[in-house]
């Protein structure tokens, strides 16, 4: 069967460029890299910036190895846009009263024991709202202002629906605590969501991640993260204390929600933790920093993974989320009634865990196509 490449024009890092898209394919994602392209994990593509020296000789280095569609890349090109952090410096300065009632909604949620990624989210989104209308005291904004920000400013500058509703949440959540609800929140309407189905590796490749790391701690924390569906946060966060070894069981404390969860751990992995234990003799922290008072960091443990990939040799873009996705996935295909799975993962309601049926491989090869009995 003859390979597709379908070219398009996109724009990234504020310039036209040509992105490739195609399936999976060892052979074709050597090739694009001998021609200088760079995979973009946003949007899941590689891409070369649009000259005609770039043109010419991906054309020329690919024309052999599939059929290439042009009929996107020549449709209009896009308008490169700003970044938001660019966006925003175009603003105008925060008034003094802005200032103060960022300041106390930002006490009342930490009081409230919001997350801190939620604090800094909605504290930096009602900071942007309200630079954007800083002609106006915070108390005559209207429900039509936020409507002209989403207009003028979010989608103008195409920012993602996800902002859009960080935004909406934080507006809600301002004007209900932080004033005298001239803006009411029940007229503010959130962008439609889409649906996007979770990426999912088979148990061959997540054997290969595992088993690449020669240290034993980096071999412990990919394995953890699989074996339990854990988090990231939830696994930089684990003590000593949280895993019960003559029960086989993992406490998770404080998770997503602010919940608690057991989860079970195998007699495999448990003698895995005990060899690691043995050689690095953590104090508090399950997975000690480089301080043994501080767990290790976020940004360590993604370079374990990407280090992990290139010994697996494995090319997809995969993060530590996929693991967890992965995890939910081959639990439901060997038979584990999804209301446990949505216990394991934590998950609030049960339309969160249902989204793994859509891509359950052994459920979808029972599918017959009628293409079959012609």
């Amino acid at each position: 069967m003859t390979k597709t490449i379908t070219l398009k024009s996109i724009v990234k890092d504020d310039k036209i460029c040509i992105g490739i898209y195609f399936p999976y394919d060892k052979t074709l994602i050597e090739t694009v890299k001998s021609v200088g392209a760079i995979w973009s994990k946003t949007m899941q593509c590689w891409y070369l910036e649009n000259t005609k020296q770039n043109f010419k000789r991906m054309y020329e280095t690919l024309k052999g190895f599939a059929w290439l569609d042009l009929s996107e890349l020549k449709k209009k090109q896009p308008i490169p846009y700003k970044t938001q952090k660019q966006a925003s410096k175009s603003l105008p300065p925060l008034s003094h009263e802005a200032i103060v009632q960022i300041q106390l909604f930002e006490q009342w949620m930490k009081s409230k024991r919001y997350s801190s990624n939620t604090v800094k989210t909605y504290t930096e989104a009602i900071r942007t709202f309200l630079r954007y209308h800083a002609s106006k005291p915070i108390s005559e904004i209207t429900g039509q202002d936020l409507i002209e920000f989403n207009n003028q400013y979010i989608l103008k500058n195409q920012y993602s629906s996800s902002f859009q509703n960080q935004v909406v949440n934080a507006v809600k959540l301002f004007y209900s605590r932080m004033t005298k609800r001239r803006l009411d929140p029940g007229e503010i309407h959130r962008p439609k969501q889409g649906r996007k189905l979770p990426n999912v590796l088979s148990k061959e490749e997540v054997k290969a991640i595992l088993e690449a790391p020669a240290n034993i701690k980096h071999k412990a924390m990919l394995s953890l993260i699989y074996a339990c569906g854990l988090r990231r946060s939830e696994l930089l966060n684990l003590k000593l204390s949280n895993v019960d070894s003559k029960r086989n069981l993992l406490i998770i404390h404080n998770a997503k929600g602010k919940k608690d969860r057991i989860v079970p751990v195998s007699d495999k992995l448990i003698k895995l933790l005990r060899e690691y234990y043995k050689m690095y003799k953590p104090k508090v922290w399950l997975f000690e920093g480089q301080k043994p008072t501080e767990p290790y960091s976020e940004k360590s443990l993604q370079s374990v993974l990407k280090q992990a990939l290139q010994k697996a040799g494995i090319k997809k873009p995969v993060t530590l989320h996929w693991l967890r996705h992965s995890y939910a996935t081959h639990l439901l295909e060997s038979g584990t009634d999804l209301r446990y799975i949505q216990e394991l993962l934590g998950h609030k309601s049960s339309k969160t865990t249902e989204i793994y049926t859509h891509v359950t491989e052994k459920s979808l090869k029972k599918i017959k196509s009628p293409f079959d009995d012609l």
